[in-house]
């Protein structure tokens, strides 16, 4: 059978037409986007002091590092918050996975309640550092407090002692307290005291024969200065 040229070529002509058609209605499959998890939480802070408020409190969400220890030197962040308040530092802490500022101070007894969220539940620890400003550089807080296990809506609580950064000498001395009970300096880089975190010993004050003090009794404190409920809300 023989075929004329101009049929052979329709054919040929079709053919890949054809194909082509094939190639446009492949259907290109990917994987599904897998939502991201995100763990919540709420950090309800209460001042159990007479008369010491609490600088803006600082909360970090990790999974390593501390923010001090017993023994050992202050970093040069728990130094700015705890001589003069500021935790700018500690929220920008290399090992934060997330942090969180109140606003303001905390007065005597009131409270305030910060929330963190991050997407990482594995080995999940809160720290908190906050310093009483009617001090030298006497601070509290929690340290890496392991959250991992909590369930969502449950809540652990805890309450806190104030800490000495050991970075400035509790002299209670005009112009060296920057709280109200003084309004003096608050951060200063050099270090006078004996330079490891300890436990504070107290405010001793005018009243009780501390001649320069500019402290009365009213700003001593008792052990614990501060309660902490963190919840998992999420």
């Amino acid at each position: 059978m023989r075929f004329s040229k101009s049929l052979i070529i329709l054919a040929l002509s079709a053919g890949l037409a054809a194909c082509g058609d094939s190639d446009n209605n492949e259907v290109e499959v990917t994987d599904p986007v897998m939502p991201v998890m995100s763990y919540e939480f709420t950090v309800q802070v209460t001042n159990l002091t007479n008369a010491q408020p609490l600088s803006p409190i600082a909360a970090i969400a990790h999974s390593e590092g501390m923010l001090w220890q017993i023994g050992e030197p202050a970093s040069a962040a728990l130094e700015l918050m705890a001589e003069g308040g500021d935790n700018s530092e500690l929220l920008v802490t290399d090992f934060a996975m997330a942090s969180s500022s109140a606003e303001s101070p905390l007065p005597p007894g009131e409270q305030v309640t910060l929330m963190l969220s991050t997407e990482q539940l594995d080995s999940l620890k809160i720290s908190l550092a906050t310093m009483l400003v009617n001090t030298n550089d006497a601070f509290t807080g929690l340290n890496a407090i392991d959250v991992s296990s909590l369930a969502v809506n449950e809540s652990l609580s805890r309450t806190s002692f104030a800490y000495d950064a050991g970075t400035e000498a509790n002299s209670e001395a005009l112009g060296t307290i920057p709280g109200p009970a003084d309004s003096g300096e608050g951060y200063n880089e050099m270090r006078d005291d004996i330079n490891r975190v300890a436990m504070h010993p107290g405010v001793v004050s005018q009243d009780d024969g501390l001649t320069n003090s500019v402290l009365t009794s009213q700003h001593k404190f008792d052990n614990p200065v501060a309660r902490i409920t963190i919840t998992r809300t999420q």
